[in-house]
């Protein structure tokens, strides 16, 4: 059959249809040596098929390392990892097939529900005991065991990726001044002595990755990995928030030297006597629903690491150190990142009339990170207990109200020249004057009632698809309809379209919905129907922009643009699925960030992906855009500006964590554009303001 040619720019200029016998279906996901495609056996079982990059299989060290990954996984006897069905190391596209093993990794588990509860995390250092017990016995040491490279099944976790293994034996070495693996997780010997690493090295990832599965974070965090390398050489972990039970033997998996951590075997026995009541239920937990409650916006402290205060030697040693690992780092973030290095940071020459900024604090009355919108002239905020109007001239506070002490989903909105909101557990939405504050008027709401603002009507969606319309400067219901062809359906709405979006999916996700509706009448302007499981982004001048994911684990591997004039879909392949992404539009660039703080400027224009810059934040905002820059916020209360035209990173201020600076919000707001300002909040509660102009004086 003819291949399937890839639209995008990409490492794959042509996607295979088949591997070997096997038929691939779809894309599951992308790593540093190929792609793993889902498959099915002749028999009809469910199989993993990773292909190797078109560009590497002419690589003989790729070869060779494939070849490795091949043996190292066959060695082990599948019971705790995913089994080798069949493989061609040696084929034009080297490729290999394993067990499909439904469930979500280690890492996508902690980003969708937190930090793991005790009874599972001793079930989890119990299985990757096993595991490991299983790999090493066969000599084979993994050297990237990592919370993405462990699956969590229903009979226990499985350990994957085996593309930076050793078997003992192997033929294969560490070439000098290389390392390999992903700082966070490595052991003091592979920064130190690569050709010397063991199987100890993989006991010191577990306790890595434990305490991630704990809190959220691991022992060492820094948005540097020389400052990574260093606190991993040097520094002791910080296991706050590990159970007591647990953290004792979690330190000893972290010891410096490799002689002074437990074996698999000892740590099955210490965990026997850590808990009776231990015991083999299923592992994997109950997925949330798409109706669960939402979660409260603080999680417990300790999720947040404690923030080292360096010496002056500490500081030097660094230095020499990241002297001394600058080449290898290099190699490691070759692996981890398509694009090299993050170009350094180059100022823009200073603007006329520069904006001097501010920053305030409103004081009692409201816990959490502030959320802001721009609108009637004034800056209005929200947190949990509190709404207010800041001066966006100087963040004077014009006027403030308490609310009930329920958290917010987002901002505060104006519509129809007034303020709108709803906090999450409320089900009335209010209107007040944006000058005084003063409720204008209130209505109730139904219950599972979905509320969107499209210009200055509030659009309210019932469960059975019927949307009703309402006047957002009187509180008066204007229209109510049925969009027809839809089963559960969203709505969408982006500032500056004149427009509002109903979306629904077909059962396979194999399609996309979309109904334009005039928000104002009610009245259907244009319907579609586009392939792929696509949530729109963004709107502007007949265009609807759409981000396409993966139906299995629901990362987004496409950028999509439907000119509804010409009833065309524009698709632009990335490179790599992003996790959890997030996107704003500007002309006919989407600028896309994924949850690993990788920020992509997708040319829709042009169909292809323009640049590409790893951000270092692990946890960021949706990001906003002007004709210059990209913005976002970082978790720490960082805000950050890229350019817009190449990615090049221009500035940013500095953390705002304030007293609470071991907490992590379970909301990041976005930062808001207005008049060549730039206003952001932080965890500390501070709202405060930049100049939009020159982000590098920041």
């Amino acid at each position: 059959m003819a291949p399937r040619w890839n639209t995008g720019a990409s490492a794959e200029e042509e996607l295979p249809e088949y591997a070997g016998h096997y038929r691939l279906e779809s894309c599951l996901g992308s790593g540093g040596m190929g792609v793993v495609h889902l498959a099915r056996s002749t028999s009809g079982l469910k199989l993993a098929v990773k292909v190797v990059h078109a560009e590497f299989a002419k690589d003989r060290e790729f070869r060779g390392r494939f070849r490795q990954e091949v043996a190292a996984a066959r060695r082990v006897s599948g019971a705790f990892t995913a089994p080798v069905v069949d493989a061609d190391p040696e084929a034009d596209r080297p490729w290999m097939a394993t067990l499909f093993i439904p469930g979500p990794t280690l890492s996508e588990y902690v980003k969708q529900n937190g930090p793991m509860p005790p009874a599972q995390l001793r079930r989890l250092m119990a299985g990757l005991a096993e595991a490991l017990r299983d790999i090493h016995r066969v000599g084979v040491v993994h050297r990237d065991l990592k919370p993405s490279n462990v699956l969590l099944a229903e009979d226990g976790p499985k350990v994957i990726d085996f593309g930076i293994s050793r078997p003992k034996d192997s033929e294969l070495r560490t070439e000098t001044g290389k390392l390999i693996g992903t700082p966070p997780f490595m052991a003091p010997e592979q920064f130190r002595r690569p050709r010397e690493v063991g199987p100890a090295a993989d006991i010191f990832a577990l306790g890595s990755v434990l305490v991630h599965a704990a809190t959220g974070r691991g022992p060492f965090d820094s948005d540097s990995p020389y400052v990574v390398a260093y606190q991993v050489v040097h520094d002791e972990p910080d296991l706050t928030g590990v159970p007591e039970n647990l953290a004792p033997l979690v330190l000893r998996c972290l010891a410096k030297e490799p002689e002074d951590r437990p074996t698999p075997d000892e740590l099955m026995r210490e965990l026997r006597s850590v808990s009776a009541s231990y015991d083999t239920q299923a592992f994997i937990p109950a997925q949330r629903s798409d109706d669960r409650p939402k979660p409260d916006p603080v999680v417990p402290p300790a999720v947040r690491p404690r923030r080292r205060r360096l010496s002056r030697r500490a500081a030097l040693s660094i230095g020499a150190l990241g002297l001394v690992l600058a080449g290898a780092l290099a190699s490691v973030v070759w692996l981890l990142s398509d694009s090299g290095p993050m170009p350094k940071a180059t100022g823009a020459q200073g603007a006329p009339n520069r904006f001097a900024g501010w920053q305030t604090r409103p004081g009692d009355g409201g816990s959490g990170t502030p959320q802001c919108t721009y609108g009637a002239g004034y800056l209005i905020c929200s947190r949990t207990g509190s709404v207010f109007a800041l001066d966006p001239a100087d963040g004077t506070v014009l006027w403030k109200r308490s609310v009930a002490k329920t958290h917010w989903s987002g901002p505060p909105i104006v519509s129809g020249g007034l303020v709108q909101f709803k906090a999450d557990g409320q089900r009335h939405v209010e209107a007040l004057d944006p000058v005084s504050g003063r409720t204008q008027w209130q209505r109730d709401l139904p219950e599972n009632n979905e509320t969107v603002y499209a210009g200055n009507m509030l659009l309210l969606r019932r469960p059975d698809g019927t949307v009703t319309g309402v006047d957002s400067a009187s509180g008066h219901t204007e229209w109510t309809e049925r969009i027809p062809g839809h089963g559960q359906l969203h709505i969408h709405y982006f500032s500056g379209d004149s427009l509002a979006y109903a979306t629904s999916t077909s059962n396979d996700g194999a399609s996309t919905h979309v109904t334009a509706v005039d928000p104002a009448s009610g009245a259907l302007r244009w319907d579609t129907r586009l392939k792929g499981l696509l949530e729109p982004v963004g709107a502007r001048a007949g265009s609807v922009y759409l981000l396409a994911a993966d139906p299995v684990y629901l990362d987004t591997n496409a950028v999509v643009r439907y000119d509804a004039k010409s009833g065309t879909a524009h698709r632009v392949q990335l490179p790599a699925p992003r996790h959890d992404a997030q996107a704003a539009v500007r002309g006919n660039v989407v600028f896309l960030l994924g949850a690993d703080g990788a920020l992509d400027g997708v040319d829709t224009g042009a169909g292809k992906r323009a640049w590409h810059v790893d951000t270092s934040v692990s946890r960021g905002s949706a990001p906003v855009a002007d004709d210059r820059h990209v913005y976002l916020t970082a978790a720490d209360g960082r805000l950050l500006a890229v350019n817009a035209r190449d990615g090049r990173p221009i500035g940013q201020t500095p953390p705002r964590r304030g007293a609470s600076g071991d907490r992590v919000t379970a909301v990041l707001p976005a930062p808001v554009i207005a008049h060549n300002h730039v206003y952001a909040t932080a965890p500390d509660g501070t709202v405060f303001a930049v100049d939009a102009r020159d982000p590098s004086d920041w």
